[in-house]
């Protein structure tokens, strides 16, 4: 059995001995440099543990998120058998937050496929072709740009229809232009280097040398600009909820439960509160993770 200190001493080696070898060595020293920050890390165990209450809702729910129990409505805090009280219907507040990391998640991650991706392909495309292609593509995302995301999606949600499905359309389509300028920026850099020369030199075409070498060198970049995004995303869904632009009732969303709450904000301040709670949590995860990783990925960090 191999000991733990020899794969330690392997993987912090100075001399790899193979590209295999120097990929884990420097994933497992950006491992031990992320995990330095603390902060970063208790991004990480929110975000882990977010994930794992989404994945055993069914378990850790004490109750059905939908079921309705008028005579029990408004209960406050810690009352019997529910320790986030009851909403206006007498659902159980904590089984609808645990059921809502469900929705978050979804959310989350269709738009961090969706807007990256597109943004990727249309900055690096932008970037390396230039003359007019550069000129349309970078004029397209400066309209989107012009306007506020919030506003740009509410119309886009307004024109196709209230939904979770819409809404997670609608922020990706307000997403994507910052990690197009990104993509762009980065293209920008790398096509004039002379290992991009002396690819071409050897035949490879235009997408083989986007896909193949530009991609990879803009991916960590992105990750950083995605990770920090995540916060003002779930704020963009969460408001698409709140005014009833997001997923529908009876879903337990969390922008809609803050609705649902503000008419007792005064007299059941838990309603709103305990939702508005769980959305600054997760952003606040998402914001200092992305802080760790910019460490770890971003080359042009000074301090690394």
């Amino acid at each position: 059995m191999v000991d733990i200190q020899t794969w330690r001493a392997w993987l912090l080696t100075d001399t790899p001995t193979s590209r295999r070898h120097a990929k884990l060595s420097t994933l497992y020293q950006g491992w031990l440099s992320f995990r330095g920050n603390t902060m970063a890390m208790v991004g990480l165990w929110i975000l882990t543990l977010l994930v794992l209450t989404a994945f055993a809702a069914p378990l850790l729910a004490p109750h059905d998120p939908f079921a309705q129990d008028l005579a029990n409505r408004l209960q406050p805090l810690w009352s019997d058998g529910h320790a986030f009280g009851t909403d206006s219907l007498g659902r159980d507040i904590l089984s609808r937050l645990i059921y809502g990391s469900r929705i978050t998640l979804y959310i989350v991650a269709l738009v961090a496929l969706i807007a990256p991706i597109s943004g990727l392909l249309v900055g690096t495309v932008a970037g390396y072709v230039g003359g007019w292609t550069d000129q349309v593509l970078m004029r397209i995302t400066d309209i989107f740009l012009a306007f506020p995301r919030l506003v740009l999606a509410l119309a886009f949600v307004a024109a196709l229809g209230a939904g979770i499905e819409n809404a997670v359309l609608a922020i990706s389509l307000t997403a994507w232009p910052p990690y197009a300028r990104i993509a762009r920026a980065e293209t920008l850099t790398i096509r004039s280097s002379d290992y991009i020369s002396a690819i071409q030199l050897q035949g490879a075409g235009a997408m083989r040398i986007i896909t193949k070498h530009i991609w990879p060198l803009c991916i960590s970049s992105l990750i950083v600009r995605v990770t920090l995004d995540m916060a003002g995303i779930i704020l963009a869904a969460a408001g698409l909820g709140f005014l009833g632009l997001g997923a529908q009732p009876p879903s337990p969303e969390w922008g809609a439960m803050i609705s649902e709450g503000r008419r007792f904000i005064l007299d059941h301040w838990w309603v709103a509160t305990m939702p508005g709670m769980a959305i600054f949590t997760v952003s606040l995860a998402f914001n200092l993770l992305g802080d760790g990783l910019r460490d770890v990925l971003d080359p042009k960090d000074s301090e690394k």
